[in-house]
């Protein structure tokens, strides 16, 4: 792991004539002032990039179970990945990765789409509302307010549920669980498929133990290999079908996005779920990373939070007119981190590595579900790491979480989850006589979430 600079943030590394003979690169990104050189910060955005590019075939997978063609999803998926990463690195100077976030595509595909039956233009404009209120929150600077409303034990819960949620449908594409009249789910059929999916994972998995650079893509290029002679082997069945290798990218989403429908009084909770997951993201992943890099300024808080979380907020303005569910900071950038990276010129290299990708949809197309999946599997693993830091001795804390975990999954829904989570916190505090724990946006929050399930009827 490179070696990080023990100097404070804010220290230059040499005298002020040192730093003029310097290249303009290093200059206008502080390269050198954070400790770090040009190398090493190019190879971070290259780790990054390895590490986070999944998202370019999962994305458009999920997003076209919505009805969003897969190549203008992932055109999509591609143009903001770079738009946002870019701003990260010249605007906010941070080596974060922002792209379309895992969670918040899920909760637009299967809660907003296939749920609430939202039309994909109309959920596209839920998705830009609540970019227009983080943007709010984030200029204005009121994230601390609404930090301390949200319990801990519900943030963490609301991470892990959706973690879940996620692995469950990465199993339901892989065709791992079926539908069953008999106990609701069951073990799928034994075949190609199956047999693909499930050595796919336990590769992708030894591909993350041994911590190798771009795990997750490692696990779907190789799973794709398998399922082309899989499918032949056993059962003749064309499982990989070749489309081409280059084409333009498909615009066909483009502004597509229903900004006056989504302006519905029944919408309002999946704007505000929208926003509470997007907000709630963004923070605890500048946090962790800011702990784990120390990228702080003088006060101790992340470096340039404000300006993140306004890159973080207008990221999801743009995607929606571009096609896609919201972008957010992804806690992949740590790959880049621990390479050594703590300069936006990061962010910028992983920009620029998007780019190429943009033309590569007859090539991305070739990937099946099956090899997708596991990536879904193993992203929810990821998100089920907070699960140890809620406090299971304390009922009053863990009831609620325990209810936001685990029926995201079984409801199918993650806004329902949610919902019954701050509802029941509130409903709990009430009971035994601890309403000064309710914090104003608490009790706003689980009256959305009535208004959630009549409307939902």
């Amino acid at each position: 792991m490179q070696q990080t600079s023990t100097r404070p943030v804010g220290e230059l590394r040499a005298d002020t004539s040192q730093q003029e003979d310097l290249p303009l690169l290093d200059r206008w990104f502080g390269v050198t002032r954070r400790g770090s050189t040009l190398k090493t910060e190019i190879l971070a955005g290259i780790a990054t990039f390895l590490a986070g590019m999944y998202i370019i075939v999962v994305n458009p997978a999920v997003l076209s179970d919505a009805g969003i063609p897969f190549s203008a999803a992932l055109s999509a998926t591609v143009l903001i990945s770079f738009m946002s990463s870019l701003a990260m690195g010249l605007y906010a100077r941070n080596p974060i990765l922002v792209a379309p976030g895992m969670g918040m595509n899920a909760l637009f595909t299967y809660t907003l789409v296939l749920g609430a039956g939202l039309t994909w233009q109309v959920a596209l404009g839920c998705v830009f509302w609540s970019g227009v209120m983080f943007a709010v929150l984030a200029v204005f600077n009121v994230r601390r307010a609404i930090i301390d409303a949200i319990p801990p034990s519900l943030r963490y819960a609301i991470t892990c549920g959706i973690g879940l949620f996620i692995t469950f449908i990465g199993l339901q594409n892989a065709g791992f669980i079926v539908g069953s009249n008999a106990t609701l789910v069951s073990l799928g059929t034994m075949d190609a498929h199956l047999a693909t999916f499930f050595l796919g994972l336990v590769a992708t998995a030894v591909f993350v133990i041994l911590r190798f650079n771009g795990a997750l893509i490692m696990g779907i290029a190789l799973t794709t290999l398998m399922a082309a002679p899989m499918g032949r082997l056993w059962g003749d069945e064309v499982m990989v079908a070749w489309n081409g290798l280059a084409a333009w990218p498909d615009f066909g989403a483009v502004m597509q996005v229903d900004i006056l429908g989504a302006l519905k009084v029944a919408y309002l909770p999946f704007i505000f779920v929208m926003l509470f997951t997007n907000f709630f993201d963004a923070l605890s992943c500048f946090m962790a990373l800011s702990e784990s890099a120390n990228l702080k300024d003088e006060d101790g808080n992340p470096r340039n939070l404000k300006r993140s979380m306004t890159v973080d907020a207008f990221a999801s303005m743009i995607a929606a007119p571009l096609g896609t569910s919201a972008a957010q900071t992804f806690i992949e950038s740590g790959a880049g981190v621990a390479q050594g990276g703590r300069t936006g010129l990061v962010a910028v290299v992983i920009a620029l590595l998007f780019l190429p990708f943009l033309f590569l949809s007859p090539l991305l197309s070739l990937v099946p579900s099956i090899a997708t999946a596991p990536a879904l599997v193993l992203v929810g693993l990821f998100m089920m790491a907070p699960v140890s830091k809620i406090d299971w001795q304390r009922f009053d804390q863990a009831f609620p979480a325990f209810l936001a975990i685990i029926l995201m999954p079984l409801t199918y829904s993650i806004t329902l989850g949610i919902a019954f989570g701050f509802m029941s916190f509130v409903l709990i505090k009430a009971a035994t006589g601890r309403l000064e724990e309710i914090k104003p946006a608490m009790w706003v929050s689980a009256a959305l979430a009535v208004v959630l399930l009549v409307t939902a009827q």
